[in-house]
């Protein structure tokens, strides 16, 4: 059986999904100095260092 097997497993895609559409659109100081379309990478490099 394919797809998520549990609620859990839904909610976590389903807010990894609303963080990274928040991301792209600007809500987060993160990835601000970045190039276009290197936004979401340099994001996930300033989490890291956090992290």
């Amino acid at each position: 059986m394919r797809g998520l097997k549990r609620d859990r497993s839904a909610s976590v895609i389903i807010e990894g999904h609303a963080f990274i559409q928040n991301l792209r659109r600007g809500h987060y100081e993160l990835g601000v100095d970045a190039l276009p379309g290197m936004t979401i990478a340099a994001a996930f490099d300033e989490l890291a260092l956090v992290v």
